[in-house]
């Protein structure tokens, strides 16, 4: 089972993508609010894959991916953005993020994209 790492500010979107990956059979190993904890929970957690939000209080999801990329060159991380946010998911992109979902989320997307990443 695989198991993976939801980083978001808003609780109400930690439940949501919970409660699809739970139904569809992941392990959810940990929560984080900002990039700072999604860094903090990657080192002790090594999940398989990570949820990170882009737009973030403290440490946004880009910085955060350049910090768990540098360390963790092989981390597996998708990007939440909200629509209108093409920009920001280009440069997560390009800092190492594998694929990107956008809110308000379609659960066969969030499936397909997390199957994708991790086979």
């Amino acid at each position: 089972m695989s198991k993976i790492l939801i980083v978001d500010d808003a609780k109400f979107m930690r439940m949501t993508i919970s409660n699809i990956l739970s139904r569809a059979g992941y392990e959810i190993v940990g929560e984080g609010e900002n990039g700072k904890d999604a860094i903090r929970l990657y080192r002790e957690l090594q999940p398989d894959l990570v949820i990170l939000d882009i737009t973030m209080p403290e440490m946004n999801g880009i910085e955060a991916v350049k910090e768990i990329k540098k360390e963790f060159p092989h981390a597996k991380i998708i990007m939440c953005s909200a629509m209108g946010q093409q920009k920001m998911v280009v440069e997560a992109i390009e800092s190492g993020a594998r694929d990107f979902i956008v809110k308000p989320f379609d659960e066969a997307c969030v499936i397909d994209s997390i199957n994708r990443i991790l086979e």
